[in-house]
């Protein structure tokens, strides 16, 4: 057996390129336990799970991290974040929140290639009726907000979404419900340049909205005004109805 570590082997650049691997492999662990526990015990088990561990694992995580790297840390957050300006924050947000919908278009662009549109679009939704009430709910921790908080809560909650970043949306109440527009989306606006279709997302959609909105209270029901394929104004893409009964 040799006593030489076979990393110590590897280039700078190899090195550089290994580290990356070891965080999406990392990432990739740490989304499989979570989609273990949502499959044997269910949605809310398995949110209010990482809502005890991330506390836990991430400051520790962060530690380790400014140690090697040689950031400081200040009440729980890097001082280079919180030493930037609020403009250079919100560039940063919007890229996390871009990179995070070319991965979502990737996904579904690999598994149709190497399935089909059907496969796809069944992933994407179920992947949506997951991610959907997980979102709601941090952004609920991260607001405070309360449970069974209505439509304010609701409101509030869908300027905090990611796609709040990289669409152009909409929201007004009307008879008592809160109608909400997606004016314009990344997706469909490049969609559009390219001369193709409305992607039709009107079954993801059913699932992304219905779920962030029960998520936030329990007694909101959702109805589709219009989505693709169905017809739409040149003026928003999607529209939907929150209300309670």
């Amino acid at each position: 057996m040799s006593d030489i570590n076979e990393l110590e082997k590897l280039s700078r650049a190899e090195l550089a390129g290994l580290a990356l691997d070891f965080f999406r492999r990392s990432a990739l662990h740490y989304g499989m336990w979570f989609n273990e526990v949502q499959h044997q015990l269910g949605l809310e088990e398995a949110l209010q799970t990482e809502s005890e561990v991330f506390p836990k694992f991430f400051p520790a995580a962060l530690e380790r991290l400014s140690a090697v790297l040689g950031f400081g840390i200040k009440n729980g957050l890097p001082e280079a974040l919180l030493k930037m300006p609020p403009d250079k924050l919100l560039n940063l947000i919007d890229a996390v929140s871009a990179n995070w919908l070319a991965a979502d278009g990737i996904w579904f662009q690999a598994v149709e290639a190497r399935q089909e549109m059907f496969t796809a679009k069944r992933c994407n939704d179920t992947c949506w009726a997951r991610f959907s009430p997980l979102e709601a709910y941090n952004i609920m921790s991260f607001l405070h907000l309360p449970e069974e908080g209505g439509l304010d809560a609701l409101e509030t909650a869908l300027n905090y979404r990611l796609y709040s970043r990289i669409n152009r949306q909409s929201a007004e109440r009307q008879n008592g419900s809160l109608i909400f527009k997606m004016v314009n989306c990344r997706v469909q606006d490049a969609r559009k340049r390219q001369g193709l279709e409305d992607y039709p997302c009107k079954s993801a959609g059913m699932v992304e909205y219905t779920s962030f909105a029960r998520t936030i209270d329990s007694r909101i029901r959702t109805e589709c005004i219009a989505c693709p394929p169905d017809g739409h104004p040149d003026a928003w893409f999607c529209a939907w109805e929150f209300y309670i009964p």
